[in-house]
């Protein structure tokens, strides 16, 4: 099972053995890593984990998903942006990336 894309330790424990007065039943044993992504791609993982018994978990040492980048704009453009962000009250690179997203879903809903 993975989770964000990491994959976890195989000492936390998502789900418990399926019992049959109650408890989610365990999911199958897989015997590579592509029979286990078809799997959950079609299953719905509420089925198989014991949200009653879930624990709250941190990830330090995860790696943000970001990558930094460089694009030369116009003077006159990252003017406009700055101003546009300090009138929403947001960083103008916030807004940047809002207007990028939005813009991407546009164009993906087109297709």
């Amino acid at each position: 099972m993975r989770l964000n894309g990491v994959r976890p330790h195989r000492e936390w424990q998502f789900y418990e053995t399926h019992d049959e007065q109650e408890g989610p039943e365990a999911p199958p044993a897989f015997s590579s890593e592509g029979e286990e992504r078809d799997f959950w791609g079609h299953e719905d993982s509420t089925e198989y984990i014991n949200w009653t018994k879930a624990k709250r978990v941190a990830f330090p040492n995860l790696k943000p998903s970001v990558r930094t980048i460089s694009v030369r704009l116009p003077v006159t453009m990252i003017s406009r942006l700055k101003l546009l962000a300090n009138q929403r009250d947001i960083p103008y690179q916030s807004l940047l990336k809002m207007f990028l997203a939005e813009r991407l879903e546009r164009e993906n809903r087109r297709r």
